[in-house]
């Protein structure tokens, strides 16, 4: 299964907002900090709002931010807004279906077991977890300046 570059741009806001902690995160600089059309990611922001994913701030100095806890925003979440069908095969549509085994196919059950296991590996991990996978993330997003090592008087 192949998620769509909407999910995949949808995690990455997720992300640099929780990276931001409760700061207003401006959509041009997520944009930048991911080489992505501003445009683009207002597309993906409608649904993340609506599934109450992000919250908005309108204004001039407004942005977007976390209405909960990363840790409470599961790749599941975002995957379940941001994908359009999870059909891996023309037997999990709905409709018209020419294949004969439709009703007495091992296939069909066998790739809703592949399609319920990837959900619960999903469902396991968090917008919190992914951020904190990359000590630097911060500076990776230019949200911070490199830390630099310390070093002793001498």
């Amino acid at each position: 299964m192949r998620l769509t570059k909407q999910t995949n741009y949808a995690v990455r806001m997720l992300m640099y907002c929780a990276a931001n902690g409760q700061k207003l995160s401006r959509i041009p600089e997520i944009a930048r900090a991911y080489g992505v059309s501003e445009l683009f990611l207002f597309k993906i922001l409608q649904p993340l709002t609506r599934a109450g994913l992000v919250e908005t701030v309108r204004g001039r100095n407004g942005g977007v931010r976390l209405p909960r806890p990363a840790a409470e925003i599961t790749l599941f979440d975002v995957v379940k807004v941001t994908e359009d069908s999870f059909a891996m095969a023309e037997c999990f549509e709905a409709g018209e279906i020419d294949c004969p085994l439709v009703d007495s196919c091992g296939l069909n059950a066998a790739l809703r077991k592949a399609l319920n296991a990837f959900f619960e590996v999903l469902q396991g991990y968090t917008i919190d977890d992914l951020v904190k996978a990359r000590p630097q993330i911060n500076f990776l997003l230019g949200l911070e300046e490199p830390t630099r090592p310390q070093t002793s008087a001498a």
